[in-house]
């Protein structure tokens, strides 16, 4: 038998990790879904073990020396390979930058975080997460300040390019600019202009059980594989697991029909990237997704654009008759159409229509970054928050729950991710932009149930390509034309302004 070479061993290797991957994402659904609460600093030392041993992995000699023969042996690698040793080097480094003894201490505390985070919510009171809050970032810090010492980057901009890799700072605020510009005085016309075909009120209760009958429909109809997947309800929407095993999971509301559909629109998206992903490349790094703002440009795409669109209600309305019970004038499909897509500012980043999002993320932007930099106090941040809130929404939240305890991100270390939420939905623009003009009945196709064109269009142009391109070049490859906020401008101006 011949001898492996050094690329061979390294997927051998690469392979093993993702395995560990696969346990720790099951770990982490298991807490947010299952798990009981006082359980949580146990977790914590579970995924401290397992992130010790896949850093290990990564930064050990063995992977140091197979990497420096497989570079040098390069030329006779196929693209695919190529670009897989691409990936390998970029783990490596990142892993190596990172000492073994914060992966540990950073585990363990943001699982606390995770936990203080939800009894914080139950209490509706910020100072319960505080203290553990401190921590988080004082240990993101030190992580950023490595990370980027070691690629010559700002600290944010070190954190942001393991969720959205190529993207800096600069990059993300020359795509948010026109919007920046736009957006405001577009908030403003949209509001004055349903003000005058105003949607009537959907009311009533709707239990977790029909809400959840009414979205498994829904994925079913999409194309979700529920042998390798599961859906369940949870504190915050989220989607884990691996391309084999895809847990997806949103909130019911019982007087709102809509947020748990919406929740789980926006995660399947994710999840069905996740399992179009290159099948012959699953347990290798260049298999993996290509960050959060693709990731997030699937999910906008289906909660926000197919699933608010004209087209979607028509697909939907059978199914709200179903579950719900839908009858009468509220539940036509031209006031639910009116009533999905109506524009208000209001405190939620995950209840906020297209317009408005766009704020929320932007707000978070800039106080994650005041944060990081040590210019803004953790204790400081609910009155941070609220002063932001009045400024750019012209509106203080209610509570903490409203307002700085929406989000489960910054507890669990994830600085430098909100960002790729804005760019997502300019990404998803551009897609759909591209869609419509390449299949013109798509539309047609969604009002009766049919989602395999759209989501073969997805898993042929997006999808199948894995992590083998960067995503500016992964854009250009699905729209043949460089990513821009033009096409995101276009959609929001011709449905708010020209369709309503």
């Amino acid at each position: 038998m011949a001898t492996a070479t050094p690329y061979q061993q390294l997927e051998q290797e690469f392979r093993r990790l993702h395995a560990f991957r696969g346990v720790l994402a099951l770990l982490r659904w298991d807490a947010a879904v299952t798990m009981p609460r006082a359980s949580a600093d146990v977790r914590g030392d579970q995924l401290a073990a397992l992130e010790i041993e896949s850093h290990t992995l990564l930064v050990s000699p063995r992977i140091s020396r197979l990497l420096d023969r497989a570079d040098a042996g390069a030329r006779s690698l196929e693209d695919w390979q190529a670009a897989n040793l691409r990936e390998m080097r970029r783990l490596h480094d990142h892993a190596i930058a990172t000492p073994q003894s914060l992966i540990a201490r950073m585990a363990k505390a943001f699982a606390r975080a995770e936990s203080r985070w939800r009894e914080a919510r139950e209490a509706n009171d910020f100072n319960v997460l505080a203290p553990q809050l401190e921590e988080t970032v004082k240990l993101v810090r030190s992580k950023a300040e490595l990370l980027g010492q070691r690629f010559s980057l700002e600290p944010w901009d070190a954190l942001a390019d393991e969720f959205t890799p190529g993207l800096l700072a600069r990059d993300i605020e020359s795509i948010f600019t026109p919007l920046a510009q736009r957006l405001p005085g577009l908030v403003t016309e949209a509001i004055e202009l349903q003000a005058g075909a105003p949607a009537l009120p959907v009311e009533g209760r709707f239990s977790a059980s029909r809400q959840r009958g009414l979205c498994i429909d829904v994925m079913k109809a999409l194309g979700f594989p529920f042998d390798r997947g599961r859906f369940d309800e949870s504190d915050h929407p989220f989607t884990e697991g691996v391309p084999g095993d895809i847990r997806v999971s949103t909130r019911f509301v019982q007087r709102d029909a809509f947020q748990g559909l919406l929740g789980a629109l926006h995660e399947t998206g994710q999840a069905l990237y996740d399992l179009g992903l290159p099948a012959a490349w699953v347990d290798q790094p260049v298999g993996q997704d290509r960050g959060m703002a693709i990731e997030e440009s699937q999910s906008l795409l289906l909660e926000m654009m197919v699933g608010r669109s004209r087209a979607f209600v028509t697909f939907l309305r059978p199914l709200l008759e179903k579950h719900y019970g839908a009858a009468g004038p509220e539940w036509s499909e031209e006031n639910l159409y009116r009533h999905l897509n109506r524009v208000a500012r209001g405190p939620s980043r995950t209840d906020a229509d297209e317009l408005t999002y766009q704020t929320h993320i932007w707000m978070r932007y800039e106080l994650e970054r005041r944060l990081l930099s040590g210019e803004l106090a953790v204790k400081e941040l609910r009155d941070a928050w609220n002063a932001l809130s009045s400024d750019r929404l012209g509106l203080v939240p209610a509570s903490d729950v409203e307002g700085c305890l929406q989000d489960i991100h910054w507890a669990i270390g994830s600085f430098g991710h909100f960002p790729s939420y804005g760019v997502g939905a300019v990404i998803a623009g551009q897609f759909w932009e591209t869609i419509r003009e390449q299949q013109p009945g798509i539309e047609a196709e969604i009002a009766a149930g049919q989602f395999g064109s759209l989501l073969g269009w997805l898993r042929e142009r997006v999808h199948a390509m894995g992590a083998s391109l960067g995503v500016p070049q992964l854009v250009r490859h699905a729209t043949g034309r460089p990513l821009t906020a033009a096409p995101f401008l276009r959609y929001l101006e011709r449905k708010y302004l020209a369709e309503s």
